[in-house]
């Protein structure tokens, strides 16, 4: 399976970088960045505070923001309608929503899924942005069986990623 990892509006560098150590851990194609999600080497940015985001993002990426194919993208919605057009499933990561969700691992999902997938990530508290709802095809719940309602979002990628993977 290829995927490709949509990172749009994630608050915290902490969470972008440890991210990025699992999506190159799992071998993601790509890594999109969109919203106000905090970028790495972004040669748009001052040069001390490309500076300040690198040293924050690499505290948990550890290297893996190198070696990743990574891009920002300033128009999220264009450009999962593009990768739709060329084919790719475009996926979504998220719990207590209206429409119908699909737990990760079960038969299910797995008769659903494609072999090109994009995952997308929204915020941390408030999920993936409504406005792309209606681009998405099918979203994947991860089973919770405690109390929390959520993991946090890297801790939730790790688990998607692994999942997704395991199952083609």
């Amino acid at each position: 399976m290829k995927i490709i990892l949509v990172l749009d509006n994630i608050r915290s560098c902490y969470n972008v970088g440890a991210i990025l150590r699992s999506a190159d851990g799992f071998s993601v194609s790509r890594v999109i960045l969109s919203g106000y999600t905090p970028r790495v080497h972004d040669s748009e940015l001052l040069p001390h505070l490309r500076d300040k985001l690198d040293r924050e993002i690499h505290k948990t990426a550890l290297g893996a923001e190198d070696m990743l194919d990574i891009y920002s993208c300033g128009d999220i919605k264009t450009e999962l309608v593009k990768l739709k057009s060329e084919g790719w499933q475009i996926v979504g990561l998220e719990n207590n929503i209206d429409k119908k969700t699909y737990l990760l691992g079960s038969e299910e999902l797995k008769e659903k899924l494609s072999d090109r997938v994009v995952l997308v990530l929204g915020e941390e508290v408030k999920g993936i942005d409504y406005s792309l709802h209606d681009i998405i095809d099918l979203f994947v719940e991860i089973p919770m069986r405690g109390q929390k309602e959520s993991f946090n979002v890297s801790v939730a990628a790790g688990i998607a990623l692994y999942g997704l993977s395991s199952m083609i």
